[in-house]
C-alpha cells in the first residue's frame, strides 16, 4: 500500500515537471503538430482558394504527413476575401482548435488583418498563404508573421518595360479597389512611368463586382492598352462583358488575372486573353527541372478529372511554397515548438528555401526576396490556355531595387503619371 502511494506521488511529480517544461519532451516523442490552413473557399476567389488548399496538401504529402517524427494534422478554415471573415476564421483556428501554426490567408486585405491579429497571439507562428499586399510586411510588421512568397508589386517587375516594348505608351488601369491591386499597379507603374509610359485613367472597381458596363464605357479612345488587375470570377465577368461590348484594346493582366483558375474557367474559353502579357511568380511553361517536377507531382495528385487544373495555379504554387517553409522549419528544429516557438522562428528567419522556381530568402521584415516571370498567354493544341516565359527576373526585394527614400507604397493615387 505504501509502495503504491510512493509510485503515485512520484508519477504526479513527474507529470507536474512535464507540464512545467511545456510538454517539450512529449512533443519531441511524436505529438501531432496542428497546422491551420485558411483560404477563400467562398466568394470571387473560391476556385483559387480550392487550388491553394491543393498546393498546401501537396507539400504535406511530399513528406508523408510526418516531420521529425511528428504527424502533421491539417485543420481547414474558409473565408470569402473579407478581412473580418478571415480574422474570425483565424480566431477559431487559433483559440478553439489550438493550432500550432497557421498558414493563410489568400487575399491582400485579409493578409493585413491577419498580420495585425497575429500580434495578439504570440504563441502561434503565422505563415502567409497567398496574400500579396505590400503593407502586410512593409508597414508595422509582426514578429510572428512570415511571408515566403514575394508580394503583388514584386510580381509585376519587368512588365512596365515589356509594355513599352509592345508600343503601349498610354495605358488605362482597371483594378479591384483594395490593397493587393494597389500593390500590383504600383509594381507596374513604378517601372512603366520611369521609362516614359503614361497612365491617363484608373478605374477602381469593387471586389465581387458583377456589372462593368460603366467602366467599359469610360475607356479612353487614345489609350494603347488596358492593364486589368482582376481575379477569379471578377476577371471572367469583365472579360465576358468587354468582349460582348466589342472591346478591342490589347490587354495586360495582373498576376492573378492570368492564373490557371481564370485561364481555364469552366465556361466559354477566354480566347481574348491569348497574347496578353503579364508578370508573376509562376509561368506555366517554365523549363526549370524543379518546376517540371512540381507540376508533374501536382498533376499526379490532382488531375483535371478530379478538379485540378492543367497546370498548378498561382495560388496552388504560393500555398505550396509557404507550407513547405512551415514544414522545413519544423524539420530544422527537430519538431521542437517549445519556448514560444523561438527556435522555430529563428530557423524560419534564417532559412534559404529551395522552391520550384529558385531560392527564396527573407528580409528583416520576414518578407520573401525571390523571382518573377514576365509572361505571355498562349493556347495549346488541346485548347488549354497557359503562360509562356518572356523574361525571368531574380532577387527582387520589396523595395523593387529602389532606395528607401525613393520608394512609395501603392495606393489609389500613388504612383501617378497622367
Amino acid at each position: 500500500m505504501k509502495l503504491n502511494k510512493r509510485i503515485w506521488v512520484r508519477s504526479m511529480l513527474c507529470a507536474a515537471a512535464l507540464a512545467a517544461t511545456g510538454g517539450t519532451a512529449f512533443a519531441q516523442q511524436g505529438a501531432p503538430v496542428k497546422i491551420g490552413l485558411l483560404a477563400t473557399l467562398e466568394g470571387p476567389f473560391a476556385a483559387g482558394g480550392a487550388d491553394g488548399m491543393r498546393g498546401a496538401e501537396l507539400a504535406v504529402k511530399q513528406r508523408g504527413g510526418v516531420v521529425a517524427g511528428r504527424k502533421i494534422e491539417i485543420v481547414k478554415a474558409s473565408s470569402n476575401a473579407n478581412p473580418d471573415v478571415a480574422v474570425n476564421a483565424a480566431r477559431k483556428l487559433v483559440e478553439q482548435d489550438k493550432v500550432d501554426i497557421l498558414v493563410g490567408p489568400l487575399s491582400g486585405g485579409e493578409g493585413i488583418a491577419i498580420k495585425d491579429y497575429s500580434k495578439t497571439q504570440p504563441q502561434v507562428t503565422f505563415i502567409n498563404g497567398a496574400s500579396g499586399a505590400q503593407a502586410t510586411t512593409l508597414v508595422s510588421p509582426s514578429p510572428n508573421f512570415f511571408r515566403f512568397n514575394t508580394e503583388g508589386a514584386q510580381w509585376m517587375v519587368g512588365l512596365g518595360k515589356a509594355a513599352l516594348d509592345k508600343g503601349y505608351k498610354r495605358t488605362m488601369v482597371i483594378a479591384e479597389d483594395y490593397a493587393f491591386p494597389y500593390s500590383q499597379v504600383q509594381g507596374f507603374m513604378a517601372e512603366y512611368c520611369r521609362l516614359g509610359g503614361k497612365v491617363p485613367a484608373k478605374a477602381w472597381v469593387p471586389l465581387g463586382g458583377k456589372d462593368y458596363s460603366s467602366v467599359i464605357a469610360k475607356i479612353p479612345k487614345d489609350v494603347d492598352a488596358l492593364l486589368v488587375v482582376l481575379g477569379g470570377a471578377d476577371a471572367v465577368n469583365f472579360l465576358t462583358q468587354y468582349e460582348n461590348a466589342g472591346g478591342d484594346k490589347p490587354m495586360m493582366g495582373g498576376s492573378i488575372t492570368v492564373s490557371q483558375d481564370v485561364l481555364n474557367y469552366k465556361g466559354k474559353r477566354r480566347d481574348s486573353l491569348v497574347g496578353t502579357i503579364s508578370a508573376g511568380p509562376v509561368a506555366d511553361s517554365y523549363d526549370g527541372a524543379e518546376w517540371k517536377a512540381f507540376v508533374a507531382d501536382y498533376q499526379k495528385n490532382f488531375p483535371v478529372s478530379a478538379g485540378g487544373f492543367p497546370s498548378p495555379s498561382l495560388f496552388a504554387y504560393v500555398y505550396y511554397v509557404n507550407t513547405k517553409a512551415a514544414l522545413e522549419g519544423l524539420a530544422a528544429v527537430n519538431g521542437d515548438l517549445g519556448g514560444q516557438q523561438a527556435k522555430y522562428r529563428e530557423a524560419l528567419s534564417k532559412m534559404v528555401l529551395k522552391t520550384p522556381t529558385g531560392d527564396v530568402r527573407l528580409d528583416a521584415n520576414r518578407q520573401a526576396i525571390g523571382t518573377t516571370f514576365v509572361t505571355e498567354v498562349v493556347k495549346d493544341a488541346q485548347g488549354n490556355l497557359s503562360t509562356k516565359v518572356s523574361r525571368k527576373v531574380d532577387n527582387i526585394d520589396q523595395l523593387l531595387g529602389m532606395k528607401k527614400e525613393e520608394f512609395q507604397m501603392g495606393s489609389r493615387d500613388v504612383p501617378n503619371c497622367p
